[in-house]
């Protein structure tokens, strides 16, 4: 069972089945979690309480969803600092290769990191803790 303390993850995702299996590693590695569907969703739960970390699907409602959820919560006062993982499997999927090639381009989408779905659970928490270690 997770500390109240543990680090929360607001994980953003469309897909039910994510939903359950990323939260059930993350909760084995000791965070809380947090599940929305969509971006709006994802918006109203940090106003009620503030994640440690985001991780989001890229392509929701639309196909850049993901990003503008990133861009929003980079640009508003007081969550500029949260990390944002990018996870999406729209690579393999729909053949857009989204991929950073460079610290910029990873700053460009808003993110601290990208993920290609299918992530290992050892990958993801690893990535987490990378970022949250950092502060």
């Amino acid at each position: 069972m997770t500390e109240p303390s543990s680090p929360l993850i607001l994980l953003v995702d469309d897909d039910v089945d994510c939903h359950e299996v990323h939260r059930h590693f993350l909760e084995v590695a000791g965070f809380r979690v947090c599940c929305c569907f969509d971006p709006e969703e994802a918006l109203s739960k940090m106003h009620e309480q503030r994640p440690d970390l985001v991780v989001t699907d890229l392509m929701m409602s639309s196909l850049d969803s993901g990003f503008s959820l990133a861009r929003s919560i980079k640009e508003t006062p007081g969550w500029e600092t949260i990390p944002v993982v990018v996870l999406t499997a729209v690579g393999t999927q729909l053949g857009y290769d989204f991929r950073p090639r460079s610290d910029a381009d990873l700053a460009a989408m808003n993110a601290d990191a990208y993920l290609a779905k299918p992530v290992t659970p050892k990958l993801l928490v690893e990535k987490i803790r990378e970022l949250l270690a950092r502060g």
